[in-house]
């Protein structure tokens, strides 16, 4: 089996992506149970999944959950597990997630964000 490495990785990602900056608090549990919480935002978000930047140390697998709100400010939270981790600047780990449940709900907020996005640069639909 080959490491999760750039050179190593084979890439299995069908869904669309889109670089988006999106507001969100991650949030899981240490080792020993203790929840903590982080604000950070998405490099990116696809229909699937999201990548952002952590100052936690978490593992791969383990879950997450992501709470943001759609540009009407409809609150979404989402669970999701980690597939991806790999260093970033100072510190910090670049994590990729795929949602596990509310995939409707985190479908919505990408729409949703894609629209807004679109109707700000003046595209229409």
């Amino acid at each position: 089996m080959l490491p999760t490495t750039q050179q190593g990785f084979e890439e299995k990602r069908f869904a669309l992506r889109m670089a988006l900056r999106l507001p969100v608090v991650v949030s899981g549990r240490t080792e020993d149970g203790a929840t903590w919480s982080e604000p950070t935002e998405t490099d990116d978000i696809s229909t699937l999944g999201a990548l952002f930047q952590l100052n936690q140390k978490i593992e791969h697998g383990e879950i997450l959950y992501i709470r943001s709100h759609r540009p009407d400010g409809v609150p979404v939270e989402v669970k999701a597990k980690v597939i991806r981790i790999s260093p970033a600047s100072f510190g910090t780990s670049r994590v990729g997630v795929s949602i596990l449940e509310q995939k409707e709900s985190w479908m919505r907020l990408f729409v949703a964000w894609v629209a807004d996005d679109n109707i700000a640069d003046g595209v229409e639909e």
